[in-house]
């Protein structure tokens, strides 16, 4: 198990102003970089139009069929892209969780970086507005315990129906 820096973690989430990514990049922690796995979802279809629609293939299938499989190969292609984002989220997650919870004991990466509502909403913002100053390690990750503190300050009741229903549970 390795050992990252915040900015390392940071980087696995976010792109160069601060802003949350769609596809979480593995480059910083020794993974696929999100580039590469784009590249392999844009070309995806390109191959299937290619095997499908190649002169053999399209001889022994016909017109009618050939378009009919291409446009369910095409749905396969979303599910193979869907499982895909899903496996690389949570790989990167489970290889920066032991990191991230050094710099932030008790604060949830999942709640940080999930699309909902949730008490660490704001911290993209919080992120972005030093991220501009270029800050040292040190002086970012106080302003991130204090960003969160802000958070929490500010979301005490949903913190706390968080920590009631995984009492419950």
């Amino acid at each position: 198990m390795s050992f990252y820096s915040l900015k390392t973690i940071l980087a696995t989430f976010t792109n160069s102003n601060g802003k949350k990514r769609i596809l979480l990049n593995g480059g910083p922690i020794g993974g696929l970089n999100s580039i590469a796995i784009i590249l392999f979802f844009i070309a995806l279809p390109f191959l299937e139009y290619a095997a499908i629609f190649n002169p053999y293939i399209f001889n022994l299938l016909g017109i009618a069929t050939s378009i009919v499989l291409f446009i369910v190969g095409l749905s396969i292609v979303m599910i193979i892209i869907f499982f895909v984002v899903w496996r690389v989220k949570s790989n990167i997650i489970k290889k920066i969780t032991p990191s991230w919870n050094h710099y932030f004991p008790n604060r949830d990466i999942t709640l940080v970086l999930s699309s909902g509502i949730t008490p660490y909403n704001k911290f993209f913002e919080f992120y972005a507005q030093k991220l501009e100053k270029d800050l040292s390690e040190e002086m970012l990750h106080k302003h991130l315990l204090n960003g969160f503190k802000t958070m929490e300050e500010e979301n005490k009741d949903l913190i706390e129906a968080i920590r009631k229903d995984k009492k419950i549970q």
